[in-house]
């Protein structure tokens, strides 16, 4: 099994006085998928935020390729999370699914980079690429937001509830466009879902959360 990319241990996040993580070792091997699940105020959407260096744990230790993270903007750089209610820029599907790119100032190939994520996700890029935003469906909105992060080509891709709401074809589609990033580019998944069926067939392991208060 390769190294960990990940591992915790006796990670807390408290908002106040609620505690909101309690999580006594985590453990995520380079190019695994993790799949989470738990009942709702366990504290998954708080993990991911924490592993995107989003949110800083109220206590415990973080290690990121075995060392903890002294620059969280420069281990951002390898991280992207994909939260459940996607975000798209009013604007085409091509500047959104690029707009991470220019931001890095990435100028390598970016055309061929964007169809290529456009087409890991089941969108034909001649026919979506220069459509705009108010011109797709939820399952399109999904798939793009997913395209806009594969586009990084990321260390650690972290979906939270990727597939929620969405119809069959597109459930099918953020799947298919998982497996492939991991054998493209060797990226780890963490990935947060109620559809135990749906994570169950893409994960390698599953870890059930608890409550802080349990």
């Amino acid at each position: 099994m390769s190294a960990p990319l990940y591992e915790a241990f006796d990670l807390a996040l408290d908002y106040g006085s609620q505690p909101a993580l309690r999580l006594a070792h985590l453990s995520v091997s380079a190019g695994s998928i993790l799949g989470l699940t738990g009942p709702n105020g366990c504290g998954k959407s708080t993990l991911l935020k924490i592993l995107a260096f989003l949110l800083p744990p109220s206590r415990g230790r973080l290690l990121f390729r075995g060392h903890e993270v002294a620059d969280p903007a420069a281990a951002r750089r390898e991280v992207t999370l994909l939260l459940q209610e996607p975000y798209l820029l009013h604007r085409t599907v091509f500047d959104n699914v690029v707009f991470g790119l220019k931001l890095r100032r990435d100028n390598a190939g970016r055309e061929a980079r964007v169809a290529e994520a456009l087409a890991m996700v089941g969108l034909d890029p001649e026919r979506f690429a220069r459509r705009r935003w108010f011109e797709l469906s939820g399952g399109e909105a999904q798939r793009v937001a997913l395209a806009s992060r594969l586009v990084l080509r990321p260390a650690a891709l972290l979906l939270d509830e990727p597939t929620a709401s969405l119809d069959a074809k597109s459930t099918a589609r953020i799947h298919e466009a998982a497996l492939e990033a991991r054998r493209a580019w060797g990226t780890t998944l963490v990935i947060v879902s109620h559809d135990h069926a749906w994570l169950a067939g893409v994960a390698d392991e599953i870890l059930d959360l608890r409550p802080a208060d349990v």
